[in-house]
């Protein structure tokens, strides 16, 4: 179900999970200037707290944070929202059930993944089984988050570092021959 909330009621902690594409962001922007938003932001409503009648709290956003960033800029203070689940695990694994369609990079899927690991302690059968896909499938992400360090996490999904270039040059070069990450980036830097 959509509803129209208002934008600062979001919480945006999942943000560094999605890759940001300046590019496609201002051709976003355009259409939403003529056409508004289109296709709801998605998150999850976090529980009330007692005397507020049952309104949420807030609402973590997951998916539409490009939405999000030209709402703000435009100047949009109510937007179209749709909750994924009734809490953030659940929403995080619908999310993830729907990636093909939502278009999740395999970077993208493995923070949400390394999130239900290690933030909502899931083990690797129960997330494999939650999302109808095998163990090395979660397994292959997750071991893909961990050999990241958090500076290229934050290289990549800013932008500032192309991920086809680090998924299929620098990231094989690296597991070759056992290359950490931060010299490949202490090499970038200089």
């Amino acid at each position: 179900m959509t509803n129209e909330i208002e934008l600062i009621s979001l919480d945006l902690r999942y943000e560094g999970f999605r890759l940001k594409a300046p590019a496609l962001e201002e051709r976003l922007l355009a259409s939403i200037a003529l056409r508004g938003i289109q296709e709801p932001l998605e998150g999850v409503d976090l529980p009330a707290t007692q005397g507020t009648d049952g309104v949420p709290d807030h609402r973590v956003l997951l998916n539409g944070f490009k939405r999000w960033r030209c709402a703000r800029k435009l100047g949009l203070a109510i937007v179209p929202y749709s909750s994924l689940g009734p809490d953030e695990a659940a929403a995080i694994l619908g999310l993830l059930k729907t990636s093909n369609d939502r278009s999740l990079s395999i970077l993208e899927q493995a923070a949400f993944i390394a999130e239900l690991r290690h933030g909502r302690g899931m083990n690797l059968a129960e997330i494999a089984a939650e999302l109808s896909r095998s163990k090395s499938w979660v397994s292959m992400r997750l071991g893909l988050w961990v050999e990241m360090s958090p500076k290229v996490r934050e290289l990549l999904f800013r932008g500032a570092f192309p991920v086809y270039s680090y998924m299929y040059l620098m990231r094989q070069f690296m597991r070759m021959n056992g290359v950490k990450a931060q010299e490949i980036v202490c090499l970038r830097q200089e």
